[in-house]
């Protein structure tokens, strides 16, 4: 008998391919698509990362995560903040106290905390979140909001650190802003055994911790104005803090905050137990 005419056979014969060549679908886009689905689940978790924190958080080549955002356009929200210009500082002269972050890179926790703080209008007036952060960890160690930056705001701030770690670092460094360098404020560090540090003025990177750390916190808070009151605005603010500690990866420690120490005191039992 002939061959019936349009079989899958003959159409093969016919183009001169094999018969299983008919059924052969690409795999790529498939595969694309279903990577693409894993990436967006990572930046709807986390909606500021880009293509670097994207390929830590899947263990992929950087290169891979690049290209397959770019073909589909998937980008990070991008929006900094403003930096907050502290007009009653202008004029002042410097101190004349070190920067320690030139001459010491700490190679454990509370050798250098950092301490700064920023601004947010809210409910028609401004509110300042003072912060202290663990210079070789990054962890965000304690916070305090207020509606006035004074002395006080970043005093509470560093009891707040003291208080849920037990202890003091060696260096607490900051900026030149009136507050940080008030008697008040450095009879409290002295209290505690820790010694001053100092970034130049008009030098923002010389705390560049504490400013990478505000630009990306307030782009990932995002718009605070539809909180109904500061009850919501400091929860909303808890929640972003503890999302950064214990989640959000760093890239210069390609884990979170959290991890990281954690990991760096089991490698310290590890050894001492060796």
């Amino acid at each position: 008998m002939s061959k019936k005419k349009g079989t899958k056979k003959a159409l093969a014969k016919e183009l001169g391919v094999s018969r299983s060549s008919l059924y052969y679908r690409r795999k790529k886009p498939l595969s694309d698509m279903e990577e693409k689905a894993m990436i967006e689940a990572i930046m709807h978790e986390n909606p500021a990362y880009g293509g670097r924190r994207v390929s830590i958080a899947l263990s992929w080549n950087r290169k891979k995560a690049m290209r397959l955002m770019q073909k589909y356009k998937l980008k990070p929200r991008l929006r900094r903040g403003f930096r907050l210009v502290k007009l009653d500082d202008l004029g002042r002269p410097e101190t004349a106290v070190v920067n320690i972050l030139k001459i010491l890179c700490p190679t454990r926790p509370n050798i250098v905390w950092a301490g700064d703080f920023t601004y947010f209008w809210f409910r028609g007036r401004f509110w300042y979140l003072a912060t202290v952060i663990d210079v070789h960890t990054r962890e965000v160690l304690g916070w305090h909001l207020a509606n006035h930056h004074t002395t006080s705001l970043i005093m509470e701030a560093w009891k707040d650190a003291v208080r849920k770690t037990g202890s003091a670092p060696m260096y607490f460094h900051s900026d030149q802003g009136s507050e940080y360098v008030s008697g008040a404020y450095e009879s409290l560090l002295a209290s505690w055994g820790t010694k001053i540090s100092h970034a130049r003025k008009s030098s923002p990177w010389q705390n560049g911790h504490q400013e990478s750390f505000y630009a990306n916190f307030k782009l990932e808070l995002g718009s605070i104005s539809h909180f109904q009151d500061v009850g919501e605005l400091i929860e909303a603010i808890a929640k972003q803090i503890a999302y950064y500690n214990h989640r959000r990866i760093h890239l210069a420690l390609r884990m979170a905050p959290v991890q990281f120490r954690i990991k760096q005191e089991q490698k310290q039992l590890a050894g001492a137990s060796a």
